[in-house]
């Protein structure tokens, strides 16, 4: 399935030209590598990396719906990996008491 109407039919975009222009940032992820074409084929069993409302989600595709469906549907196809956002995505660069320089 195409990944621009995937995004429209898990609802993470309203319509086909907002998936359009959220894949065209280039910020976008399938598989740990960048999405570059808003045709590419998207597969079950697929990772998708995408900012969503100041947010990064993190889902697995369970399974390609037919048509865009309620949302308590639409969460049926994917499978969030980081619910809570606990991954980071970016380190936090604090440093520890362990490794402050010595003085």
């Amino acid at each position: 399935m195409r990944l621009d109407r995937l995004l429209v039919y898990l609802r993470f975009a309203r319509t086909r030209s907002a998936a359009r222009a959220l894949i065209e940032t280039r910020a976008l992820r399938r598989n740990r590598n960048r999405v570059r074409r808003v045709s590419e084929n998207v597969a079950i069993g697929d990772v998708l990396t995408l900012p969503v409302g100041g947010e990064v989600r993190v889902v697995e595709v369970l399974s390609l719906p037919d048509r865009r469906a309620s949302p308590a549907l639409a969460k049926c196809h994917y499978r969030e990996l980081d619910p809570h956002g606990e991954i980071a995505i970016a380190p936090d660069q604090t440093p520890s008491n362990d490794m402050k320089a010595p003085q």
